[in-house]
């Protein structure tokens, strides 16, 4: 592992963000922020690149320049299948957690996954969800939740950690502390959680909690209000909520990841620099957020406020001694990743084989 105290401040602060391109024409930005801030990773969306082909090059650029850096760098994706699909189109998609569950089928369905993301060059991914399926399968969580059954969330969320582990692919839980608790889209507005803590500790916290126990290494927490309990902030923001909630209470110290700043709500209620600073001293150990052009400007604010002591020093080297962790554990490293012609083909058999016995299993029962 990469000795800490061999890092510039412009190092570890780098390993403590992470940008979404999410604009091809932004590509040459996003790789400036690689090569002089040292940014510890980038997250693709299925609009930055058209096909298999575009998606291997693009990756292999970016893993050429994190080869230069001291630390490889994550590259991300958010690929749960059903609705939230970002591969290219020449894979099928698989159904959604809430039918993979249903059917018994969440274990061969994350053995694909890995696989299919691990062999595309993917080594983070913003899966699986462990919120509670409280409203209809369209809502903001909806079908993307396993199960309305606690338990059944644990179980299958504990079954993709393993399977993510297996093809070293770091899983991100989310959206702590449970959207499912909500209808509100925290990509819209600002939801708050009515519930009460200690309700919440009883159900939507506890798939979190049995993940934590059971391995997982990386916890997105989302923009979600809690009445009484994060004093008006959303939870991703909230310093106390963060160190008495994750880190003390569940014992966590595993890495911390905001969701994107940027999402509408948090960019008008705090706008984007004010947000990223308190996502800063909230205890996040990674601040996600999609590029656009000026950003540069808030890094080097970050930077800033590094240098002067206003983000505590001490606060910085812990949480990048766990992404370093992390990232050695997972055997991240920025090799170039060959183009397998066949390998949609090969994955679209196995996606296909899920999606039949999805389907039989309707067929049998009309």
């Amino acid at each position: 592992m990469v000795d800490l105290n061999e890092l510039s401040i412009e190092e570890k602060v780098g390993q403590m963000l992470m940008v979404g391109l999410g604009n091809k024409e932004y590509i040459k930005n996003v790789e400036n922020l690689i090569t002089k801030y040292k940014i510890g990773g980038v997250l693709l969306y299925k609009r930055d690149y058209k096909n298999y082909e575009e998606l291997n090059k693009l990756v292999n650029r970016l893993r050429a320049l994190g080869r230069k850096n001291k630390i490889p760098l994550f590259i991300a994706i958010d690929q749960e299948g059903g609705r939230v699909n970002r591969m290219p189109d020449e894979f099928g998609n698989l159904p959604s957690a809430n039918t993979l569950a249903n059917k018994g089928l969440v274990e061969e369905a994350s053995q694909v996954t890995g696989e299919m993301l691990r062999k595309t060059g993917f080594n983070f991914n913003f899966a699986p969800v462990l919120d509670i399926k409280r409203f209809k399968n369209n809502q903001a969580i909806g079908d993307r939740s396993f199960s309305s059954d606690v338990e059944v969330v644990s179980k299958c969320g504990i079954t993709y950690i393993n399977k993510m582990k297996e093809y070293n692919v770091v899983p991100v839980i989310k959206h702590y502390p449970g959207h499912g608790a909500t209808k509100k889209d925290s990509h819209l507005t600002l939801p708050v959680i009515e519930e009460t803590n200690e309700n919440l500790e009883k159900e939507d916290l506890v798939p979190f909690k049995k993940a934590i126990e059971n391995g997982a290494d990386c916890l997105l927490v989302g923009h979600l209000r809690i009445k009484h309990v994060t004093h008006g902030y959303p939870a991703s923001m909230s310093k106390s909520f963060v160190r008495k909630y994750i880190r003390k209470k569940n014992r966590f110290n595993g890495i911390v990841i905001t969701d994107d700043i940027r999402m509408k709500a948090v960019r008008i209620l705090y706008g984007t620099k004010r947000a990223l600073i308190k996502a800063f001293k909230a205890g996040n150990d990674i601040v996600l957020f999609k590029y656009i052009p000026g950003d540069e400007a808030l890094i080097d604010k970050i930077l800033n406020e590094a240098k002067k002591g206003k983000i505590n020093i001490a606060k910085i080297n812990r949480s990048v001694r766990r992404v370093l962790k992390v990232k050695e554990k997972y055997q991240i490293e920025n090799e170039e990743i060959p183009y397998l012609e066949d390998l949609p083909k090969d994955i679209n058999i196995k996606i296909n084989d899920i999606k039949n016995k999805v389907k039989g299993d309707v067929d049998e029962k009309n």
